[in-house]
């Protein structure tokens, strides 16, 4: 399997595109976005208090990554960078990823931006470079995540009962999937 891909023309849907995540999105939004208790309460970053040196490590140990495919998404209008969507690591020999995302602009939230940006991704998955799974993990109170990938056509394949502490208590994960050939047959439909 041939582990390049083209990123361009940009992936684009009705409202927005992912591009590369650049060194120039290192800014202080993104700063704000990772530093931010709200923004990050559901992100395992959270942990680690952000500056913009180390973001900007990030985004530069990010971009070096052939299996990790990691997308700023961005707003069709006025090209506002607004999130993250990442891909992988991606296992070449099972051929399958993890998804993972976050929308840093809380006005959007509940809009269906980080639906249409995992619709992205997954086209991109499954018909760019022919992966035949992606799953993703979220937690339980996480439902927004939970709805996005669900709307996708993802299914919950799992829970792993008290996987995580959040505000002091054990809480699940959910664990969503899905298949090449499910999403080739809701093509079909």
């Amino acid at each position: 399997m041939d582990k390049t891909y083209n990123l361009y023309p940009f992936i684009q849907s009705k409202r927005i595109y992912l591009r590369e995540v650049r060194q120039s999105d290192v800014n202080e939004t993104y700063y704000q976005w990772l530093n931010d208790p709200e923004i990050n309460s559901y992100l395992e970053t959270r942990f680690i208090c952000r500056s913009m040196d180390n973001i900007a490590e990030y985004v530069k140990k990010m971009d070096s990554k052939e299996n990790e495919p990691f997308f700023a998404i961005c707003l069709n209008d006025n090209q506002e960078h607004i999130g993250n969507i990442k891909l992988g690591p991606i296992n070449w020999h099972h051929r399958n990823a993890d998804v993972s995302l976050f929308i840093g602009k809380k006005e959007l939230w509940g809009k269906g931006y980080a639906t249409e940006a995992i619709a992205l991704i997954t086209e991109f998955a499954f018909r760019k470079l022919h992966l035949n799974k992606l799953k993703a993990g979220c937690y339980a109170a996480n439902l927004g995540s939970a709805k996005a990938f669900l709307k996708c056509g993802y299914q919950q394949e799992g829970l792993l009962r008290g996987q995580v502490i959040f505000d002091g208590q054990d809480m699940d994960v959910i664990l969503l999937g899905m298949r090449a050939v499910d999403y080739w047959h809701s093509k079909q439909i």
